[in-house]
C-alpha cells in the first residue's frame, strides 16, 4: 500500500490513516499521527489536485478511508455528510443472474432482489462456520441497485469462504436464496426486529463453486406416466439403520440408497419418490426446508453441500443406469422460517412482504410463501429447472397443493399464475408433475381440484380413502368400482394414468398399522385391527391381518393408475400405531429375511410383473371401454351398487381385440372382491369353447399358492360356468387363456 494513502482491508483499517489537508489552495498529505506532510502542488492550468496510490492486486476487495481537513484541523465532510470511504476493487455488478455468478476475466457477480430493503450490504467471511464477518461492503442505491435488484461486482473474493447479505441495516446475515452451495445450519444469538426478539437461526452461502460433474451417457429414462410403479422413500431412514450392512459414512444418505438398487429392482419398482432433500430444519422436519437450490449436507458421507451435490448426482447417475426414475417431493408453500418463534435465516429478512403472503392465512400458524408474486415464482421456477438440468432429476411431486393456488390475500385464484407457467416451461413439462394435497401444516389430507392443463397429474387421495373403507365394510361397492378404473369422477379430462394411487403415506398409518390398530384415536385413518388391537398372537387375527395387506396391495396394482407403495409397506415397517411423521423409524433390514417379508416382496414383484404383461388393461393412457367393463354380484347378477351392506363385487374386463398379441395378453380378466365376514360362491361368467379360467391370485391361500409365479405353475383351471369359493376377506383374479387340445 502506498504511503500516501490508507486503506480498510479485511474489514479492519490500516493502522496509520492519511490526513489531507488544504493549504494555500495546495494539498498536504500526511499519514495519520505523524507531523510530516508532502505538499502537492496542482497542475499548471488550474488542474484538479491528484495523487497517485498503488496497492497489491491480492488485497482487493477492500475501502480506501481517508480524512480531509481543513488548516485549522476541521474535517471536510461529503456531500452526503459523511467521511470518505472508497471501495476498491468493487464495481457496479450486473442485476442478472440473481445469486453469485463468475465471470470469464475472475470477477464475482452478487445479486439479490429485495423491493422493500432500504439497504443492503455484503458480508464475507474467512471462516465457514461464519462469526463477524471480515469485511462489510453497503451498495450504494445510485449504483448497486436496479429496479428491486441489489447487485455488486468484486474483482476478487480470495481469501474468503462464504458470504451473506445484510438488509435493512439490521446486522443479521442472510442467506442468499439462490445460493447453490452452502454451510450447516447454525444458531445464534437472538436478534430484535421490529419489536419482535427473533432467534438467529443462519446458514451462510459458500463463495465455492458447484464441482464440475461428468455425466457420461446419462440420459433421462422418460418412462410414460402410465408405466409407472412408485417407490417413496425417506433417504435417511432407508438405510440409517445397522441392519442395512452399509458402512458408517454410506448409511443414510443417498450413497446408501443407490446401494439398495437391487432391492428396487426385485420389487419391481421403476421410479423412486424421495421425500424432500432440500436443507431443512432439522427439529421440524424434510418438510420445513429454508433453502431450494442444494440438497441436504446430511445425506453425504462427508457433511458437506459439495459431498452431498455429488453424492446425489451419483444416486441420480445410477438409478438411470437401471432404467429407474428419480422424483422429488419439494415444499414450496412454506418455509422453515416464522411461525412461533420469529425466526429469520433467507427471505423473511431479504424481502418479507414480496415473498410471503403478508397477512398469512387464516388459522394457519406458518409464514405461507406468496407462490404466485412473479419474484416468487421466478424463484421457484429457477429452483425446478436448476434440480432438472444440474442434477438430471425426472420430475416433481408438490406437496400441499392447495396453497399453490394462492394469491397475495391468501384468496384461491382459479387459474395460479405459477402452476401454468410450470405446465408450459419447455424444461419442466418434459418432467413429471404431481400435485399432493397433503398438508404437513395441520396433517390435512383433502381432495381438490386443481387447474391441470392436462399436464398435472395427482396423489389421489380419494383412493386411499374409499379402499380403506371397502376393506373395512364400510364404503359402498360403487366407490371401490370407482377407484378401479382410474377414478374417473376425478380425472375424466386427463385419463386414469394422471392417478396417483396409494393405500398408506409417510404421515399417517403404515400399511401393517392399518390392519393392527383402530382405536378411537385412529377414526380419521379408517383403519381396522382384524379383531384385536396392537400386537397380537392370535393366529386367526395374524392370518385376518395378512389377508388384508395381501387385499390392499392387490386392490393398489389392479386399478388403473400409478401405483405408490410407502417406503416399509413392503416389509411391515411399523410406528406402533402413531400416525406422527416423528415417529416413523429407519427401516430393519433384518426383516427382509422373515418368511412374512418374502411373501411380501414375491407379491408385489409378481404384480408389478402382472402390471407390465397385461399393459393392455393396467397400464393405460385412456379409460377403459364400458362396453369392457362387466360388473355382477355373486351369481352373475347387478351387483348392489346403492345397498349399504352389499360387500361383494366382481369385475370382468374383456381384453380389446388385437390380433397382434400373444395368447398371454388376449385373455379376459374376472376379479372379485369379497370384504364380507363370510365367504361367497361366485359364478364365473361363460368362455368361448376350448378357453379355460386360470386362478392367478387368492389372497386367501397360503404361501406361496396365493399367486401363481413361473416357480408355481400350479394355477388352477376352472371351467366355464363353473363358481368359485371367495373366502371371507379375499381377493381373486382369473384370466382367461385358451387350451390346446
Amino acid at each position: 500500500m502506498g504511503t500516501a494513502a490508507a486503506a480498510e482491508a479485511g474489514g479492519t483499517r490500516c493502522p496509520s490513516r492519511s490526513r489531507a489537508f488544504l493549504a494555500l489552495g495546495g494539498l498536504v498529505l500526511r499519514a495519520s499521527g505523524s507531523g510530516e506532510g508532502v505538499p502537492l502542488a496542482p497542475a499548471a492550468g488550474g488542474a484538479s489536485l491528484a495523487a497517485e496510490l498503488s496497492f497489491d492486486a491480492p488485497r482487493v476487495p477492500f475501502y480506501l478511508s481517508f480524512l480531509l481537513t481543513d488548516a485549522s484541523g476541521a474535517e471536510i465532510r461529503t456531500h452526503r455528510k459523511t467521511s470518505f470511504r472508497v471501495p476498491v476493487g468493487v464495481g457496479p455488478g450486473s442485476p442478472a443472474p440473481l445469486g453469485m455468478s463468475r465471470s470469464v476475466d475472475g470477477a464475482v457477480n452478487f445479486a439479490v432482489y429485495s423491493k422493500n430493503a432500504n439497504a443492503v450490504a455484503l458480508y464475507l467471511y474467512t471462516a465457514a462456520a461464519g462469526g463477524e464477518p471480515a469485511l462489510e461492503i453497503d451498495l450504494d442505491p445510485y449504483v448497486h441497485r436496479t429496479g428491486n435488484v441489489w447487485h455488486v461486482s468484486l474483482a476478487s473474493v480470495e481469501g474468503y469462504v462464504s458470504y451473506a447479505f445484510c438488509c435493512g441495516g439490521i446486522r443479521h446475515p442472510l442467506l442468499d436464496p439462490y445460493a447453490k452451495v452452502i454451510g450447516d445450519f447454525v444458531s445464534g444469538n437472538s436478534v430484535y426486529d421490529e419489536g419482535v426478539t427473533a432467534p438467529s437461526m443462519r446458514c451462510f452461502a459458500s463463495l465455492a463453486s458447484s464441482p464440475s460433474y461428468n455425466w457420461g451417457r446419462d440420459r433421462h429414462p422418460r418412462l410414460p406416466l402410465e408405466k409407472l410403479v412408485v417407490y417413496r422413500a425417506n433417504v435417511a431412514l432407508f438405510t440409517k439403520d445397522k441392519s442395512s450392512g452399509l458402512s458408517d459414512d454410506a448409511a443414510g444418505t443417498f450413497s446408501g440408497l443407490a446401494a439398495k438398487i437391487e432391492h428396487f429392482r426385485s420389487l419391481g419398482v421403476n421410479t423412486i419418490l424421495l421425500e424432500p432433500v432440500f436443507p431443512f430444519h432439522q427439529v421440524k422436519g424434510p418438510y420445513f426446508p429454508y433453502h431450494f437450490f442444494s440438497p441436504m449436507n446430511l445425506y453425504s458421507s462427508k457433511g458437506s453441500s459439495v459431498s452431498a451435490i455429488k453424492s446425489m448426482k451419483d444416486m441420480v447417475k445410477v438409478m438411470h443406469r437401471n432404467g429407474i426414475e428419480v422424483l422429488l417431493e419439494v415444499v414450496f408453500t412454506h418455509t422453515a422460517e416464522g411461525e412461533s418463534e420469529c425466526q429469520t435465516i433467507s427471505m423473511r429478512g431479504i424481502d418479507n412482504s414480496s415473498y410471503y403472503i403478508a397477512n398469512g392465512i387464516a388459522g394457519c400458524k406458518a409464514s405461507i410463501l406468496n407462490c404466485n408474486h412473479p419474484v416468487t415464482q421466478k424463484l421457484i421456477l429457477d429452483s425446478l429447472r436448476h434440480w432438472v438440468l444440474d442434477f438430471h432429476v425426472d420430475g416433481f411431486c408438490f406437496i400441499n397443493a392447495p396453497f399453490l393456488v394462492r394469491g397475495p390475500g391468501g384468496e384461491y385464484l382459479s387459474r395460479p399464475p405459477l402452476l401454468e407457467a410450470i405446465a408450459f416451461d419447455p424444461v419442466l413439462s418434459m418432467t413429471k408433475i404431481i400435485v399432493d394435497p397433503w398438508s404437513p401444516l395441520d396433517i390435512s389430507n383433502v381432495q381438490f381440484p386443481f387447474p391441470h392443463w392436462k399436464r398435472w397429474a395427482e396423489m389421489n387421495t380419494r383412493f386411499s380413502i374409499d379402499v380403506r373403507k371397502f376393506l373395512k365394510r364400510e364404503a359402498l361397492i360403487s366407490d371401490l368400482a370407482t377407484r378401479l378404473c382410474g377414478s374417473g369422477d376425478l380425472f375424466s379430462t386427463r385419463g386414469p394414468a394422471f392417478s396417483f394411487n396409494h393405500v398408506s403415506r409417510n404421515s399417517g398409518l403404515s400399511l401393517v398399522d392399518l390392519v393392527s390398530f383402530s382405536n378411537d384415536d385412529l377414526l380419521s385413518e379408517s383403519s381396522w385391527n382384524c379383531g384385536e388391537e396392537g400386537p397380537s398372537e392370535n393366529s386367526a387375527v395374524l392370518q385376518t391381518r395378512l389377508r388384508q395387506i395381501r387385499n390392499f396391495l392387490f386392490i393398489l396394482f389392479v386399478s388403473l393408475g400409478v401405483p405408490v407403495l410407502n417406503m416399509g409397506d413392503e416389509c411391515g415397517h411399523s410406528a406402533a400405531g402413531s400416525v406422527s411423521y416423528k415417529d416413523r423409524g429407519p427401516l430393519n433390514w433384518r426383516g427382509m429375511k422373515t418368511t412374512f417379508v418374502k411373501e411380501v416382496t414375491g407379491f408385489i414383484s409378481f404384480l408389478t410383473a402382472l402390471r407390465s404383461r397385461r399393459g393392455d388393461i393396467f397400464q393405460r393412457r385412456e379409460f377403459l371401454k364400458l362396453e369392457n367393463i362387466h360388473w355382477y354380484g355373486s351369481d352373475l347378477c347387478e351387483p348392489g351398487w346403492d345397498d349399504p351392506t352389499s360387500k361383494f363385487l366382481c369385475m370382468h374386463i374383456n381384453s380389446e381385440v388385437d390380433e397382434m398379441a400373444s395368447d398371454s395378453v388376449r385373455g379376459d380378466l374376472y376379479i372379485c372382491f369379497n370384504a364380507n365376514e363370510e365367504s361367497v360362491s361366485a359364478a364365473l361368467p361363460a368362455l368361448a369353447e376350448g378357453s379355460v379360467w386360470l386362478r392367478l391370485v387368492d389372497t386367501s391361500l397360503a404361501f406361496p399358492s396365493f399367486f401363481a409365479t413361473e416357480s408355481n405353475p400350479k394355477v388352477q383351471q376352472v371351467p366355464g360356468l363353473s363358481s368359485y369359493h371367495v373366502e371371507a376377506h379375499t381377493c381373486v383374479l382369473f384370466e382367461s387363456k385358451s387350451v390346446v387340445a
